[in-house]
């Protein structure tokens, strides 16, 4: 009886989309925010030190990283191609954003999703 729930293919298939789902879900809900708010948020990145110009480009790197990362995540045939874009998006952030000054909580919550996403990464393909 041990894991037979997991043995099933039906549920393992909707366990490992909702999985999906869960992880993206605070990549996904970040994106509005960075679009609709694009001048405020360009000014607290040059905030940390980064120029105006070069702030602007890495936001739009973000955005592009958040939108792919997450589609290809969750729906990509190759689910590692997502974790490698969302990856790119939230080890320079959380370096950049949450160690200097410490934000304990963000940086121990953003090393949860990326250990999440390296176990992703890291796993058989299907």
């Amino acid at each position: 009886m041990k894991n037979t729930i997991f043995k099933n293919k039906n549920i393992k298939s909707f366990l490992d989309f909702f999985s999906r789902v869960s992880i993206s879900a605070i990549f996904i809900s970040a994106i509005p925010g960075k679009i609709n708010g694009f001048e405020r948020t360009v000014e607290y990145i040059s905030s940390k030190g980064i120029p105006d110009p070069i702030a602007s480009i890495l936001l739009v790197g973000a955005i592009i990283c958040l939108i792919l990362g997450s589609g290809f995540f969750i729906f990509g045939e190759n689910q590692k191609i997502g974790t490698v874009f969302l990856l790119l998006f939230l080890i320079p952030t959380t370096i950049i954003f949450h160690l200097f000054p410490f934000h304990q909580r963000a940086v121990f919550m953003n090393l949860g999703l990326i250990g999440g996403l390296i176990i992703a990464a890291l796993r058989e393909s299907k």
